[in-house]
């Protein structure tokens, strides 16, 4: 009950924010325009490390980006690309962003730094919207991915519950390759690109960050590490995704495999520490703090990286305002710095 009351909630702030900002306001940056993934992986001391690298990464190429109207979303346009790593459903296969423009006070589009932010579990994605719509506000043009078999990547034909390690890998070639087509968009300060994922999307964002350190900086909200062990004992969210996969037939190897494959724990030494924020709840049951402290310890974080709140996976709702100013004010200093 309660997750649902705080979706809602969500639903409801989101889109208020999201209609006071663009409703009436013409559509802007239609267009086509040519990307080319930039993805250098440098190679990893670790075997282990070198081993996961190897089974997500994917042979750079150049890809069109296409901005079109919003199709009457809230967003101010939508971003379209290629997946690098398809999974032969051509619907899926056509990552969408929704953008969220910075404006001036007349409503027209201005220079800014960007936000890639990658939304939560949830069918409608109302915390990633809301969040998205919380930057663009702050001054900062933001671009809500639909992460695979979400959204405008939603088919009818619905992928199995097993598929979805394979999918996982899938978003995070995605959420990189989504920094390279922001990048060629106009109004974007290329100069300083910075991800944001919230529970779902800070697990995907963790790993994709970590691939070859391309964003500018990087905020994981609410997620850990140790896949395997927060889908064995973690709660709510968890424990539903646990008892899918048991239905699936998806046996206990299985999946220690296959979230190994796609496991942060592995890669994430490679982010920049002093770039790289990681928010927990420390009542937190879907997420347990011991699975954030040990994506902290293995990224390096220092005490001040790791924010730590009073709150539980759905309550730290009300620490958002003061978390996004806070990212706010670091994605503008580590902007300024030399």
């Amino acid at each position: 009950m309660r997750k649902s009351v705080f979706a809602v909630v969500c639903f409801i702030v989101a889109a208020a924010s999201s209609m006071a900002v663009s409703a009436e306001l013409p559509f802007y940056g239609e267009g086509k325009f040519r990307a080319t993934d930039s993805l250098r992986i440098v190679p990893d001391k670790s075997a282990d490390a070198s081993e996961c690298l190897d089974g997500l990464k994917w042979s750079p190429s150049t890809f069109d980006v296409e901005c079109t109207p919003p199709e009457g979303l809230k967003c101010d346009a939508f971003v379209r690309f290629p997946s690098p790593v398809p999974s032969g459903n051509a619907v899926n296969d056509r990552v969408a962003l929704e953008w969220y423009l910075a404006r001036d006070a007349e409503g027209k589009p201005v220079k800014a730094r960007a936000v890639v932010v990658v939304h939560e579990s949830g069918r409608s994605m109302p915390v990633g919207r809301l969040i998205a719509g919380e930057f663009r506000r702050r001054g900062l043009h933001a671009l809500m991915i639909n992460l695979p078999n979400y959204g405008q990547r939603r088919d009818k034909q619905q992928p199995d519950r097993e598929d979805l390690f394979t999918l996982m890998r899938q978003a995070i070639a995605d959420v990189r390759r989504a920094r390279d087509a922001v990048a060629v968009l106009p109004w974007i300060d290329a100069s300083h690109i910075a991800l944001q994922g919230t529970s779902l999307g800070g697990f995907v964002s963790a790993t994709s960050a970590s691939l070859d350190g391309k964003y500018d900086t990087v905020f994981i909200l609410l997620a850990g590490g140790d896949l395997y062990d927060i889908l064995q004992h973690g709660e709510q969210d968890t424990a539903s995704a646990r008892e899918d996969l048991q239905r699936a037939g998806v046996s206990d190897d299985q999946l220690r495999e296959l979230a190994r494959k796609i496991e942060p724990l592995r890669v994430c030494h490679r982010l920049d520490p002093q770039r790289t924020w990681l928010y927990s709840g420390i009542y937190d049951k879907v997420v347990p703090l011991k699975n954030a402290t040990a994506l902290a310890k293995a990224a390096r974080l220092e005490k001040q990286h790791h924010i730590q709140m009073l709150a539980d996976h759905y309550t730290g709702i009300v620490f958002l305002p003061s978390v996004l100013d806070e990212m706010t004010g670091h994605i503008n200093a580590n902007a300024a710095a030399p």
